[in-house]
């Protein structure tokens, strides 16, 4: 009996550009196995950008810009819509209360603020503040001139920049995104990091200062002691479903 089902192609996974309809500056290349559900997909995006799998719509572009086709039907296989290597996933979150809409998640500045008054931030206990003035009437120079200019210098030496690499403490892998000294931050080397996961912090802007570019909340400046580059690839949370 001829089948009516389209063929999965030999090859067992994809890499895909995955960008965002909310998130302008969001775009990752990520691995996909094609016998995953479409389903699957979407729970794995979920995880990096914050649309939930019911509320998201998916559509594969080819290398040109052309659309290919849209991932209607969450029970198909991924691989059913035959996207290749170099191909762009494009993510549309259908919910207008997603923490993706408005635009707060990438411009912090539309995310309404707490405020406290400085008179009722000094009457708190426990502050940094105050562990700060403490911390300088005990040694009155400053902290940071104790850290010399060249502080973690030799350990940047085998750190380049487009190094995979994984920081600790977690394990955390990604990518290496800027090595060298960072004025807004403290004396002495850093190494700027794009996380594979939403793990980070900022997206590279640190105290006004732009080290690098990546996606919100993928971005990290870390010493180079905590760095080690290598062959860390992206952790797949379906590989143990992949042949």
């Amino acid at each position: 009996m001829a089948s009516t089902l389209q063929q999965l192609p030999t090859d067992d996974s994809v890499l895909l550009r995955v960008t965002h309809a909310n998130l302008k500056s969001f775009s990752a290349d990520v691995r996909f196995s094609l016998q995953a559900s479409v389903e699957s997909v979407k729970e794995k995006l979920w995880k990096k950008c914050g649309t939930s799998v019911e509320s998201m719509r998916l559509e594969l572009y080819d290398d040109s810009g052309s659309k290919v086709s849209d991932l209607n039907e969450d029970f198909r296989p991924f691989g059913f819509y035959s996207p290749l290597d170099g191909f762009r996933l494009h993510i549309i979150d259908l919910d207008p209360s997603s923490v993706t809409s408005g635009g707060w998640l990438e411009d912090t500045s539309l995310v309404e603020k707490y405020k406290i008054s400085d008179d009722a931030y000094d009457k708190l206990d426990g502050t940094f503040r105050k562990f700060k003035e403490k911390m300088v009437s005990q040694n009155p120079p400053a902290l940071e001139s104790k850290i010399p200019d060249n502080y973690m210098e030799d350990l940047c030496a085998n750190i380049k920049v487009g190094d995979r690499c994984e920081v600790e403490p977690g394990a955390k892998r990604g990518v290496v995104k800027f090595v060298g000294q960072a004025e807004s931050l403290a004396p002495g080397f850093w190494v700027g990091v794009q996380y594979d996961e939403p793990l980070g912090k900022h997206d590279g802007m640190v105290k006004g200062t732009r080290y690098f570019e990546c996606p919100p909340l993928h971005g990290a400046m870390v010493r180079p002691d905590k760095v080690k580059v290598g062959d860390y690839p992206e952790h797949d949370i379906f590989e143990e479903d992949e042949i």
